[in-house]
């Protein structure tokens, strides 16, 4: 695997791709790697494909009050996780790479954006949508992978690439989850034991509230119910909805699909979570 860090690297590397007529995936991440982000680089592996994984914690999506200064980064650990898992290249740039001095352009994306985490954290997803397009045109790549686990944000991405006709293929890999159900997040290292054993009351509600809302039930009432549940198991709730899979707006109809949709604080440990339902009639 290659590991490059400069601009010029990467497109003589890529360009080396091309001329051996690879196709090009890309995995974009903030490092941390886990069995999640795996699996993104297992469906980009491809006969003809050659696979670039980027690690960049992005200062951008990152608010005044966030974990920017404590998220976990364990290059080297990384690194070796993807050579193993059979990744071709690790794009791996400094932050004066990605942002040098004078950088003054920003992609912001509305609609999509606007509530559950757009609400929640101010300027998230144009910080997510920014960077995103600069690693499209870095890598030149011709398919992305994203994991459903941050769905809200595989439909800014989406957005963002039919806005702006972008010639890449956009796939949301689903959710992986460990045994419990908890879905796999850098962030799961925050929870220390007692908390771990509670968290997985976000996964179990929106399970039952899926399930009810699936089967017909009243809406108001299972998310009501799924937000009992997780006050009870000791979260704080930033939101619990029910969404239209493709434009995020809430009240959606019951014959298209849908996302329930969750984001809570378990001590200072922010985790997300959501469930597709299915078209009822």
């Amino acid at each position: 695997m290659l590991t490059v860090r400069d601009l010029d690297g990467l497109r003589a590397a890529v360009a080396a791709f091309r001329a051996d007529g690879a196709t090009i995936a890309l995995v974009p991440t903030m490092g941390a790697l886990h069995a999640g982000h795996m699996a993104l680089v297992e469906a980009a592996r491809r006969p003809g494909t050659k696979v670039i994984a980027s690690i960049f914690v992005n200062p951008r999506q990152f608010g005044p009050n966030e974990d920017l200064a404590r998220y976990p980064r364990r290059e080297a650990a990384d690194a070796r996780l993807l050579a193993e898992g059979g990744c071709d290249l690790l794009w791996l740039p400094p932050v004066e790479v990605m942002y040098p001095a004078g950088f003054a352009t920003n992609v912001g994306v509305t609609g999509v954006s606007d509530g559950f985490d757009g609400a929640a954290r101010p300027g998230h997803f144009d910080g997510v949508a920014t960077v995103v397009t600069k690693l499209f045109n870095q890598t030149g790549a011709d398919i992305a992978y994203f994991g459903e686990k941050d769905f809200q944000q595989l439909a800014v991405i989406h957005r963002v690439v039919a806005d702006l006709d972008m010639a890449i293929e956009i796939v949301g890999v689903p959710t992986q989850r460990d045994d419990d159900g908890l879905a796999l997040s850098s962030r799961n290292i925050y929870l220390d034991d007692e908390q771990r054993a509670k968290a997985v009351a976000l996964p179990r509600a929106l399970g039952v509230a899926a399930r009810a809302v699936g089967r017909g039930d009243d809406v108001e009432t299972a998310l009501a119910e799924a937000r009992a549940t997780l006050i009870a198991a000791g979260f704080a709730i930033d939101y619990v909805a029910l969404a239209d899979a493709e434009t995020l707006a809430e009240s959606p109809a019951a014959d298209r699909p849908r996302r329930l949709l969750a984001a809570a604080r378990m001590g200072a440990t922010r985790l997300i979570d959501n469930v597709a339902i299915e078209p009822i009639g």
